[in-house]
């Protein structure tokens, strides 16, 4: 942690497992990176429309990154990515995403820091490879839990906990 901030990209898979309530947290709503392809691969979320304004949109720098994770992947390795059986489109995406946010935010001097969530192994490892941190989807559920405590506190003082 920097101290800046932190920006969260996240996966499908952790976006998935969030649940409504988590992902219409302010926490979440202020901090997560949602990139394009995992909206396309999301799209059956009932609030879908709501995380619009998270989307990290695929650019010419993304895809540049997107280039530089893939030139690190073994052509028989489809742990990342296995395009013949429609598997992990935007597994690469996600770690593009952060690194093309890195990139762009290392021109600030208060630059947050850029975290990958995921369940998936295989997103972690190539994340790793590249000097990214990266949260468990429960990791990450627990700081937007934490987060929310002070915002979901009902009249009689009690905590209502997001499920």
């Amino acid at each position: 942690m920097n101290g800046f901030g932190q920006r969260y990209v996240i996966d499908t898979n952790a976006l998935s497992q969030l649940g409504k309530a988590r992902r219409a947290s302010s926490f979440f709503l202020q901090h997560a990176v949602i990139p394009e392809e995992v909206m396309h691969e999301a799209v059956g979320l009932p609030d879908i429309a709501s995380l619009r304004d998270n989307v990290h949109p695929t650019t010419t720098r993304v895809l540049y990154w997107l280039a530089e994770v893939l030139s690190t992947v073994p052509d028989d390795d489809t742990r990342l990515i296995d395009l013949y059986a429609n598997l992990g489109s935007a597994d690469p995406l996600v770690v593009a995403c952060a690194l093309e946010g890195q990139e762009y935010d290392s021109q600030f001097l208060l630059a947050p820091e850029w975290i990958i969530v995921t369940g998936d192994e295989a997103v972690r490892a190539k994340a790793e490879e590249f000097g990214l941190r990266v949260l468990s989807n429960s990791q990450f559920a627990t700081l937007v839990d934490e987060s929310g405590h002070e915002q979901d506190v009902h009249d009689d003082g009690t905590i209502k906990r997001l499920e």
